[in-house]
């Protein structure tokens, strides 16, 4: 089969010929991968990061965001059949580690992660225990259900904090970012503000309904979110960038007795913060990563299927699966929103 490889060290990716993946467990499924969607793990692979190279061992398939067609189920697999069209879950859980068995499989202790410890995604076929799909509504168009797993990630993030009647700054408008806007709104946000540098990606944040956008650069954006505030601050921080002077400034942007809640991952480890500013404030912070499992999923299906979200603007660029390289300069050049890569029809 076709898979997009990351064959040796180095920047880039190689469009290779693979041997197709076997089921091996009694509770493994087989898909026929249709699309899938470039992430931001993907371009740190991608472009041969340090992050990369301390993580990824070669060759390795890339790409974790995807849906497809069932096309073969192991022995032990009860809620699928060939013909089911499924999204996938990237974190990979072990069942039975302490998270697992209290209901955070998102952060259980022997997670696998798919494109990063074990093959990926952008192949014509990939083999996946059962556990992490989702069967999806045939309603749901297949471009966007390639985007659940990050619209599940703005979910998370936004709905760690009750969102009725706040003022919600949100740091940073990409893919992400964007989407967070409308699911801000549905919750029940009074006002949106984003905070971006990128022209393309301000744009984005303005075609998704947020109320005011404010260009750091060119602004003090705490001062700007005062304004906006009567000189009370945002009742809400989403810290989509992983910037550590966006998350600064978001911190210093809050009301006394605000929330945070923190997506972004940042270069570096420690990040510089205004620790100060966020204790005398008495700021509540909510440390965000991956999607409930599975209860952010069934929200992410619930909304899709009845329209409550729309993904049109997100999706900014479909491929095909041979032009990968094309799509993955325009992730690098922060001039897109979500990229799909169709891999099958």
């Amino acid at each position: 089969m076709k898979a997009i490889v990351k064959k040796f060290p180095g920047k880039g990716f190689v469009l290779d010929e693979v041997e197709i993946p076997k089921i091996e467990e009694p509770n493994e499924v087989k898909v026929k991968v249709l699309n899938a969607s470039i992430c931001g793990t993907d371009l740190h692979i991608w472009k041969w990061d340090e992050w990369s190279q301390e993580r990824i061992k070669t060759p390795q398939i890339d790409g974790h965001e995807f849906v497809g067609e069932v096309v073969e189920v192991g022995p032990m697999v009860k809620g699928l059949k060939p013909g089911d069209i499924v999204a996938s879950e990237t974190h990979i859980p072990c069942g039975v580690c302490k998270q697992c068995k209290t209901g955070k499989m998102h952060v259980c202790k022997n997670m696998k992660i798919l494109g990063v410890d074990r093959d990926g995604v952008f192949a014509e076929y990939v083999v996946v225990p059962e556990i992490v799909l989702w069967k999806l509504d045939p309603s749901i168009p297949k471009e966007y259900a390639s985007v659940m797993e990050p619209l599940g990630n703005a979910i998370h993030t936004v709905t760690s904090v009750d969102l009725r009647g706040k003022t919600v700054l949100i740091t940073g408008a990409g893919p992400i970012g964007a989407i967070a806007v409308q699911v801000a709104k549905i919750s029940g946000a009074a006002t949106v503000i984003v905070s971006e540098v990128s022209e393309y990606r301000i744009n984005m944040a303005k075609e998704m309904g947020a109320d005011y956008i404010i260009n750091p650069l060119e602004k003090n954006l705490v001062e700007e979110v005062m304004k906006l505030t009567n000189n009370d601050g945002a009742d809400v921080l989403l810290e989509m960038s992983g910037n550590p002077t966006a998350l600064n400034d978001g911190i210093e942007a809050l009301t006394n007795a605000g929330e945070a809640a923190i997506l972004g991952v940042f270069p570096t480890n420690p990040v510089p913060f205004a620790m100060n500013t966020a204790v005398f404030k008495n700021i509540t912070i909510h440390c965000i990563t991956g999607r409930k499992m599975f209860e952010t999923w069934q929200i992410a299906s619930e909304w899709l299927r009845t329209k409550r979200i729309d993904l049109s603007k997100l999706i900014t660029h479909i491929l095909p699966m041979e032009e990968f390289e094309k799509g993955f300069e325009l992730m690098n050049s922060k001039k897109s929103g979500k990229i799909v890569l169709k891999i099958s029809e």
